[in-house]
């Protein structure tokens, strides 16, 4: 069965959503994302993904007491990202409680300091953020394209050890328009040992079912709960 990781992301304390990472485009789903985290906890989640929005525009984490809040008042495992950009951030971050942290715009810009803390923490503890926007990575919150294309990119971080890898089609995210199955079974086919989590685009329990049945181990959700799209009691969920 595949892994399923509701999100939340945060701007300015709350619970948010984007579509096409488009800060403009925010929507306000719960003012209180510690008591939306013990909801997904009530209702038998294990695991949650939590986004620092506010920390991938800012360029270091802004968010961390969010985190911390949120993992001493649940049991969820929780994974990290947004504005991880130096060892105090990435301390940061693990120190607030994260089980796992995503590394992004970071593993662009500074592949040799992503490579340290592949070796430092262990690459069970490492998401790579896979951001992809016409065949590129993008970086910064999605405010800017980088010259990385995505399998050459997966590679080298594959080489290093990287085992787990949130791979996002930019084009998809908070869009309800389904997700970019044919995209993440060509990265399985390419590479069938990674633990890649899909994100964007998943509008409904067909689309999870789909990804399920292509090979996907894993996938985020985020929009599709919060707009009611999600049937829970068919998931599945001990």
């Amino acid at each position: 069965m595949i892994e399923l990781i509701p999100a939340i992301d945060l701007i300015d304390g709350k619970c948010v959503r984007l579509t096409k990472g488009e800060y403009d485009s925010k929507k306000i789903y719960n003012e209180d994302p510690v008591a939306q985290a013990q909801e997904f906890e009530r209702i038998g989640f294990k695991r949650l993904h939590v986004v620092d929005l506010d920390g991938a525009k800012s360029k270091h984490i802004v968010n961390d007491a969010v985190l911390r809040a949120i993992t001493e008042a649940t049991n969820l495992t929780v994974d990290f990202g947004g504005g991880i950009k130096t060892e105090t951030d990435i301390e940061k971050a693990f120190d607030a409680g994260a089980a796992m942290v995503t590394l992004g715009s970071i593993a662009v810009t500074n592949p040799d300091l992503c490579s340290k803390w592949i070796a430092a923490y262990g690459s069970e503890k490492i998401i790579l953020g896979a951001d992809v926007r016409n065949g590129k990575i993008s970086i910064n919150g999605w405010k800017e394209d980088s010259e990385e294309e995505l399998i050459p990119f997966l590679k080298k971080y594959v080489d290093m050890g990287v085992k787990n890898v949130l791979c996002t089609e930019i084009s998809k995210d908070g869009t309800l328009a389904g997700p970019a199955t044919e995209l993440y079974k060509q990265l399985m086919a390419e590479y069938p040992h990674l633990h890649l989590i899909a994100s964007g685009g998943v509008s409904c329990n067909e689309d999870i079912t789909n990804l399920d049945a292509a090979g996907i181990p894993a996938v985020v959700f985020g929009k599709a709960y919060y707009e009611g799209r999600i049937r829970i009691n068919e998931l599945g969920i001990n």
